[in-house]
């Protein structure tokens, strides 16, 4: 189950502060958290024509986004809600809304375009918010969008068939169209006949017949909106109320309102959360918060960089960010795994090399589950490098925890012979023998130990080397031996050393041999998955093969058998006439 969403007032998501768009990172850890499809409404429209209004009502409040009764423009930039969607289970429906278009005391009119592209690329139903009727400055207006045929660059790159004017690629993109009309006083009607308000918008926006610059220039507007939005509706709203009490707009209760007003709302709210669809991307690609949240950048940076958004660039920029977060939550996955079930030292390499395994292949599984659109298995190959690099790092770890272990051991355990040394205690007849005698109960007391690691033995024997001069010294103050016992000795303990040099070296091999088999072993599994897939494709192939060979032998005997029947009914047909004739040239067969 997702979690619930806690955000119980809008919070801006993207500033505009001196013509410059800043995204709220706020606003965007809340988008990243949301795990559901969302369905995005935006509004846009003149600055004091009751935008915020409306989506207080979506959002079910009678407060939350600003609702000013000045002329000054309360909303600036983009602010967003998030509430649990009222009729679309596992949804949460975001809210957008703008500042106001047209304001006076905005410098650069080219940040209303900003502001409409950016609430056309995120929402999957636009509101458009105008005052009393559509008349040609409300057109105009939405007019805008005619430059984004430019800005929004929606084509593939390889579509380069397509004529100047045509609408772009994926239409199911760009979002439904829904036009608002507050305080609406016009009858409906049309040629002395009521019409609807869907109507009233379809007649506002057909075009003119007529090639004439006057003519281009009144439909040039209107062929936009109708291909830039395929899917339209219009509401019409009474004045809500009368008088001072609009200024008090927030506060007033059903009753203070007025009833078709009321009504008005109500529909219009119900049309927004029954047919408002998920915000969707080229593909049919759904998208969630953290989408949503890297749309979010994409289109913000893109902007302001003076570069044009491109749906097409920013369906890879997303699967990159995805793909890269997928990547990171797999090794986040790994380290997790390997820091429950691994404790350095381990005993074997082997033991470290299958916990290794084990832990890989569930990353690449929590990775596959959150990759997005992977197609070359780019970041998959990415993670297994990763992983790779993991298992070398964990390695050395375990060698380095196991010398470390071991030098403590060690320390530890031959701590008495380093003293007893230090007090000369085997500078006496025999006390070579001594020395040694006490050097191998002091071995075999380490090499009881449990837990060692890997590095026990190549510890000890960097250990013991360390002594041979200490050794070396004891026996030449050992007058009390034979120059052929002290030979005997010298040899016993170089015998020894090689042979524990030689374990040590064996084990050193031995050691990478088993990382080249296992290297080896992930290579033939890899080529050995390959070869299954491609016999499971053979297989598949040869029996749509006989199949249809099958079907056409079917088809070829059942058409056989058709014409042998046809024919056996027309010579019948030809006895039968030939029997019935009574004319004497007619001879019965």
């Amino acid at each position: 189950m997702a979690p619930e969403i806690h955000m119980p007032e809008p919070m801006c998501l993207i500033g505009n502060t001196e013509g410059q768009l800043v995204t709220n990172q706020e606003a965007l850890k809340i988008l990243s958290a949301i795990t559901q499809p969302v369905v995005v409404v935006a509004i846009v429209g003149l600055y004091r024509t009751g935008k915020s209004y409306l989506m207080n009502k979506l959002a079910g409040k009678e407060n939350g986004f600003s609702v000013g009764s000045t002329v000054q423009s309360h909303t600036k930039g983009i602010w967003m809600w998030c509430v649990p969607h009222p009729q679309k289970q596992d949804h949460t429906l975001v809210l957008l809304d703008t500042e106001g278009l047209g304001d006076v005391e905005k410098d650069d009119e080219k940040n209303d375009t900003q502001i409409i592209a950016l609430a056309i690329l995120l929402s999957s139903t636009f509101v458009y918010n105008t005052m009393n009727k559509i008349d040609q400055g409300a057109i105009d207006l939405l007019h805008n969008v005619t430059e984004l045929t430019d800005l929004l660059r929606t084509r593939n790159s390889s579509d380069s068939n397509q004529t100047e004017g045509e609408g772009p690629a994926d239409m199911s993109f760009f979002p439904d169209l829904v036009w608002t009309l507050r305080d609406f006083f016009l009858d409906l009607e049309a040629n002395g006949h009521a019409i609807t308000s869907d109507e009233y918008l379809e007649n506002s926006l057909k075009l003119k017949q007529g090639s004439d610059e006057r003519t281009q220039t009144f439909n040039l507007p209107r062929l936009c909106i109708q291909k830039f939005f395929p899917v339209k509706k219009c509401f019409v709203f009474d004045a809500p109320a009368l008088g001072s009490k609009l200024s008090q707009l927030p506060t007033l209760s059903n009753e203070e309102l007025n009833s078709d007003f009321v009504q008005d709302v109500s529909e219009f709210c119900s049309h927004i959360f029954t047919h408002s669809k998920t915000k969707t991307l080229p593909g049919g690609i759904q998208v969630n918060g953290p989408r949503l949240e890297s749309l979010v950048l994409t289109y913000v940076d893109a902007i302001n960089s003076g570069a044009l958004p491109s749906i097409e660039n920013t369906v890879v920029t997303l699967a990159r960010r995805e793909n890269s977060a997928a990547v990171q939550k797999a090794i986040g996955h790994y380290d997790q795994l390997m820091s429950e079930k691994v404790q350095l030292p381990t005993e074997t390499l082997q033991e470290l090399l299958d916990l290794h395994r084990t832990c890989e292949r569930e990353a690449i599984e929590i990775f596959r589950k959150h990759s997005f659109k992977d197609e070359d298995e780019c970041f998959q190959k990415e993670l297994e490098n990763l992983l790779s690099a993991k298992q070398d790092e964990i390695c050395k770890k375990n060698v380095d925890a196991s010398a470390a272990l071991c030098s403590t051991l060690l320390l530890s355990i031959f701590k008495p012979l380093e003293q007893e040394v230090a007090q000369e205690f085997y500078h006496k007849p025999g006390g070579h023998k001594l020395f040694l005698q006490r050097m191998e109960e002091l071995k075999a007391n380490y090499r009881q130990q449990p837990g060692k690691g890997t590095q026990a033995e190549e510890v000890l024997q960097t250990y013991l080397n360390a002594k041979e001069t200490v050794s070396h010294t004891i026996l030449q103050t050992d007058q009390v031996l034979t120059d052929k016992e002290i030979q005997r000795k010298a040899e016993q303990e170089r015998t020894e050393a090689a042979r524990l040099e030689a374990q040590r070296l064996e084990a050193i091999r031995i050691q990478e041999e088993q990382r080249k088999a296992e290297i080896e072993r992930q290579h033939q599994e890899q080529l050995w998955q390959i070869a299954m897939e491609k016999a499971r494709f053979a297989r598949e192939q040869e029996r749509i093969l006989k199949q249809r060979a099958q079907e056409e032998a079917d088809r070829i005997k059942a058409k056989q058998e058709a014409e042998r029947r046809a024919l056996q009914q027309q010579l019948q047909h030809l006895r039968d006439t030939r029997y019935h004739c009574r004319h004497p040239d007619c001879v019965i067969s």
